[in-house]
Order: C-alpha cells, then structure tokens, then sequence
C-alpha cells in the first residue's frame, strides 16, 4: 500500500468507527507502519482539510467527523482526469493551491478500483507545464479580498512603466488574462489589475468597508461578464 492508498484508507477506516476514536498505535499496527508515519500522514490529512481530530485521555484517539466528510464518490475514472486537466488550467490564477487541495479531496475519497483506473488513464495525459516557481501573489490578494484590508500594489503597466497604488480588492475577474478587480485610489475610480503585471503586493493592516463592484466601469476589460454563481450552481 503507497501512501497515498494508505491515506484514503486512514479516512475511510475513521469514518467506518466515527464518533469512536482509534489511537495511533492501533492504526499504526493496522497499516504496518510506525506511528510516527500514521502520525505524519494524520497531520497531511488535517492540512489538506479532513476534519481529523484528537481527542485526548486513555480512551482517546483520533475521530474523524463524519459529517464534514464525503462517503466514496461515484465519480468515473475519465471524470477525474477532466478534473485535473481543468484544474492545471488554473495554475496561473488566484486558485492553483485552491483547486490542487480540491482534487487531492476527490482523489482520496475515491474507491480504489476507480482510482487505479483513473492513475492508469492520467500517466496517457501529457500537459505543458511553465516551469514557473509559484508565487506567494495569490495567497496575499485572496486574503486581503476576503478580509477587506487594503493592499500596497507595484504595477507596471503595458509599456512596463511601474507605479505604486493603493488599491481596496473587489473582486476577481478570469478569461484569457486575470485581474484584480479593485477600487484605485490613485485614480479615483475602479480599475482591473493583471495579476502577471503585480509586481508586489503587501496586505496593509487598514481595512476599508465594501464597495459595490460596479464591472461596467472596467470598460472594455470584459465582453461578456457572467457570474461564477450563475455558470455552476453554489446551492
């Protein structure tokens, strides 16, 4: 069993006893691991999002809510490498870590005929990657977008000149480039950021109350602009 069998079984056998807990040891003998390993893969499981807990005392453990987790999905094989070829498209967007955590979530709750088929199926799949390092810029402009600070913003435009601003986010908008929808105050007015023109970005400590995103005053940035609430239903 590879880890990443084994993780999925981690979930899976919680979820089979919840609300009842299994110690580290048990799981530990349970697996043929040591229990520093089902420690570490515990951990993995509680950053990438699973509602692992520790409940402390002899008779404790570690629980899993069973309510805050999915049963094995009945999602095929083709169905999950579509997922992670539109989600490779999200590389450069304020989402990557976002959607990357979000396959890993449908990936280990699959079972595991089904995600054999689907490795087999993916390892057929040749994407073209930009040997890019990730960049801390998304994580910053999401949390200053949903924490409503204000954020210190280097920005160069077309011709490559550079200015500062100070900008309060409002919002995201995607097609062939991305931007950060966010009111200027330099010039008054909203404006549209493309994320690959930031050159820096830092969360400021002030916060500043909510504007409405009026998107018509971004001109002639979008076209057609449809909410992502109104593509996929969020209910």
């Amino acid at each position: 069993m590879n880890r990443t069998e084994r993780l999925y079984a981690l979930v899976e056998e919680l979820r089979a006893v919840s609300p009842r807990p299994r110690s580290a040891r048990w799981l530990a003998e349970r697996f043929g691991v040591s229990i520093r390993t089902i420690e570490r893969d515990l951990g993995a499981l509680q950053q990438s999002g699973v509602p692992v807990y520790a409940e402390p005392g002899r008779s404790g453990g570690y629980v899993v809510d069973k309510d805050h987790t999915l049963p094995p999905l009945t999602i095929t094989p083709a169905e999950a490498a579509a997922l992670a070829v539109a989600l490779h498209r999200l590389s450069d967007t304020p989402f990557a870590a976002d959607a990357r955590s979000a396959l890993y979530k449908v990936f280990a709750v699959m079972p595991e005929r089904e995600r054999q088929a689907a490795r087999e199926l993916a390892a057929r799949v040749r994407l073209t990657v930009n040997p890019v390092r990730p960049s801390e810029l998304p994580r910053t402009l999401r949390e200053a977008l949903s924490t409503g600070r204000l954020l210190h913003l280097r920005y160069a435009d077309a011709r490559g000149a550079t200015t500062d601003r100070t900008v309060e986010p409002l919002g995201f908008l995607g097609g062939d480039h991305w931007y950060l929808v966010g009111w200027c105050r330099l010039h008054s007015g909203v404006r549209g950021f493309r994320l690959d023109r930031i050159r820096e970005a830092r969360a400021l400590e002030e916060t500043a109350e909510p504007r409405p995103m009026d998107l018509s005053e971004l001109g002639t940035l979008g076209g057609a602009l449809v909410p992502l609430d109104e593509l996929y239903s969020f209910a």
